[in-house]
This record gives C-alpha cells, sequence and structure tokens, in this order.
C-alpha cells in the first residue's frame, strides 16, 4: 500500500480521535454541572432539617437569641412537652389511624381495579382508564365545597371515617394510573396456567399476579403514605373537631396557640416528629422505588 493510500486513514482516525476527546469533555463537563447542582440541592434541603434538629434541643430564649449555635443542654423536654402537653401524641394517633385505614382501602381498591383494567378486555375499560388519569389533574380545591355538602349530608363531617374516604377518594386515581402498567407488563401465560390449574379470577389475582407486581405496590404505597401524611388541606377543611385532628392541624394550633409567647423549642421538636416517620419509611423502602416508575401507557 503506497503513502498516498494511508493518509486518508490516518486523518480518520486522527478525526475521530478528536471527537472521542471533545466527547469526554462534554461529558466531564456535563457531569461536574450535574454533580454541582446536585450538590446545592442537598445543602437547600439537608441544612434546613439538620438547623429544625438542632433548634429542638434549645430552649426558646437560645433559639431567638443564638439561632446557629448549638445547645446548651442536650434535652428531651421539648419532645416531652411537645407529646403530652402540646396534645402532639393524640395528633399523631389520629393521623396514624386515619393514613393506615386510607392507605389499606386505596392499595386494595387500586390493585384490584388496576388488574381489571389491564387483563381484561369489556366495552367502556378506556374510559374508566382515562377518567381516572383525568381526575388526577382534577386541583384539589375546586372540589372543597361539594366534598364539605356531601359529607355533611352524610353526617360523615368531621369524623375520622369521612377524612379516610375523602383520602382515599383523591388517592385512588393514582394508584391505579401507577399499578396499570405494572399488570400489563405481566406474562398472560402465568394468568393462563393458573387458570389451567383450576384457579378462578380472585385467587389468580391474590394468589399469582398481585405477588408479581409486589415491586409496582411497595413503591405506590410509599408514595400514597407520603402524600396523605402530609394531607394539610382536606384536614382543615372537612375536619374541624379537635379531639380529630391531624398532625398538619395539631403544628398550626400549636404555633398559634400561645399567641405571642410560642414555645418555638417545642415547635421544632413536633416537626421533627411529623417529618421522623415519613424519613424513615422512605429510607427503609427506598430501593423499592429504584426503577419501578413505568410509562402508565393503556394497553
Amino acid at each position: 500500500m503506497t503513502p498516498s493510500a494511508r493518509t486518508p486513514r490516518a486523518t480518520d482516525r486522527a478525526g475521530a480521535g478528536r471527537r472521542q476527546t471533545k466527547t469526554r469533555a462534554r461529558g466531564g463537563a456535563v457531569t461536574a454541572a450535574s454533580h454541582t447542582l446536585l450538590g446545592l440541592w442537598i445543602s437547600i434541603v439537608i441544612i434546613p432539617f439538620l438547623w429544625t434538629v438542632m433548634c429542638s434541643f434549645k430552649t426558646t430564649r437560645e433559639i431567638l437569641t443564638a439561632p446557629l449555635a448549638l445547645p446548651e443542654r442536650w434535652s428531651l423536654d421539648n419532645y416531652v412537652n411537645a407529646w403530652t402537653e402540646a396534645g402532639v401524641g393524640r395528633y399523631f394517633f389520629n393521623t396514624a389511624i386515619v393514613v393506615g385505614c386510607a392507605l389499606v382501602l386505596v392499595m386494595v381498591l387500586g390493585g384490584m381495579c388496576a388488574y381489571v383494567l389491564a387483563r381484561f378486555r369489556f366495552r367502556g375499560r378506556m374510559v374508566i382508564y382515562y377518567s381516572m388519569i383525568a381526575a388526577m389533574a382534577f386541583p384539589a380545591f375546586l372540589a372543597i365545597v361539594p366534598l364539605f355538602l356531601l359529607l355533611q349530608d352524610l353526617r360523615l363531617l368531621n369524623t375520622k371515617p369521612g377524612l379516610v374516604a375523602v383520602y382515599v377518594a383523591f388517592a385512588l386515581p393514582f394508584t391505579v394510573f401507577f399499578l396499570h402498567s405494572f399488570f400489563a407488563s405481566l406474562p398472560n401465560d402465568v394468568s393462563e396456567a393458573a387458570q389451567i390449574d383450576g384457579a378462578g379470577d380472585w385467587r389468580t389475582y391474590f394468589q399469582v399476579m398481585l405477588p408479581m407486581a409486589a415491586p409496582g405496590m411497595a413503591s405506590v404505597a410509599i408514595l400514597n403514605f407520603i402524600g396523605l401524611w402530609n394531607q394539610y388541606m382536606l384536614a382543615v377543611v372537612l375536619n374541624s373537631k379537635k379531639e380529630n385532628y391531624v398532625l398538619t392541624q395539631g403544628m398550626q394550633v400549636f404555633a398559634q396557640k400561645a399567641g405571642y409567647s410560642v414555645d418555638f423549642g417545642g415547635l421544632f421538636a413536633a416537626v421533627v416528629m411529623t417529618v421522623v416517620p415519613v424519613l424513615i419509611v422512605y429510607m427503609v423502602f427506598q430501593r423499592r422505588l429504584q426503577g419501578s416508575v413505568s410509562q402508565g401507557t393503556f394497553r
């Protein structure tokens, strides 16, 4: 081969090398920028939370005079006072009951609804599915007045069962939308084999298909738990009886209880007790969320 024949190939290799170098440089710049933004976002989220935890061990005087200093004495007095005297314990118990019952109901009903829409063919199923998707875009505040009147007529206003029913109604569309793709992606051979062995529709769902969709069920349960635990607007409007207050309402009562002489130390302790259960649930089940979010297209 003559030198003139080798020159174009050498030139191509050199050009390819330069392009790879530029690609790696751009990739490094993008990675550095992503890490910088991620570090900034972590700082914005973590630093206020750590400051809140620190202030929960301080007195009101220490918070007002030296908000960035460490506590003079590390004590759990604020947590004890908030739990007992401020009524956070009762609010916590009410929240656990309402959220727990609503979560169980929405997972049972949402799982069965998503399974039927994904695995069965019948007239009107697409209308039901797209109605669920449309309900997700419906602002909750537009339904406050009709919900108030409806619960009042049903004598469920200012009661825990009424709050549970509303929580289930608002969490159901998202649950169906999330689980639909999980059930639609399951192989038909498994369900057909179960039916050949004599399993009915109920047994096929609970003993065969539901365990296979466990990652999706766990993921949507975590997301629903976080959303219901932090629910504020529905609870404030539909639950005005103090003995049925949930944590989000209790925080408001705690802040307004003493007028200008607010116990900031106890308030910060109550905030920490409100946030910690959500953090624990997320940290324990965070691996379930990885790779579980899939497309909600109708199949």
